[in-house]
């Protein structure tokens, strides 16, 4: 099972994501992909097993990755603060990946329905349902 962790700015989000998965499920392979060079390196010093930089490694490893988790900004197009290209949202939106994504409530959009909640409660709900899909 591939899965690919996407994020941008700082990568703090794929950060934690990824340390949490490698504490309790220190076998997966996980593929560590950043928008810019930061991420990347964030989500390697967590423990990310591979690790890329940049639109076309996003678009080459949605395409055959089985989960995809991330900052809901991701499939929006020129969000994180135009780090998300219009390229990167087409390739995680049209990936036949099961996407999970995190929610922010930030950069001009509101996901109804989501209780306010630290982001400590989002990555933990992700998590578990990485977990519920682990063989």
């Amino acid at each position: 099972m591939k899965i690919t962790i996407i994020d941008g700015q700082g990568g703090r989000i794929g950060k934690t994501v990824i340390e949490q998965l490698k504490k309790k499920h220190g076998g997966l392979e996980l593929y560590a992909i950043g928008t810019n060079s930061i991420a990347t390196s964030a989500m390697l010093k967590a423990g990310a097993d591979y690790g890329a930089t940049g639109d076309n490694a996003v678009i080459v490893n949605a395409a055959d990755s089985d989960i995809i988790v991330g900052p809901i900004g991701i499939v929006f197009a020129n969000a994180l603060l135009g780090e998300i290209t219009p390229a990167i949202a087409a390739a995680i939106a049209s990936s036949k990946a099961y996407k999970i994504l995190i929610p922010v409530n930030r950069c001009n959009h509101y996901i109804a329905g989501c209780t306010e909640a630290p982001m400590s409660d989002y990555i933990r709900n992700a998590i578990e349902k990485i977990e519920s899909m682990l063989p």
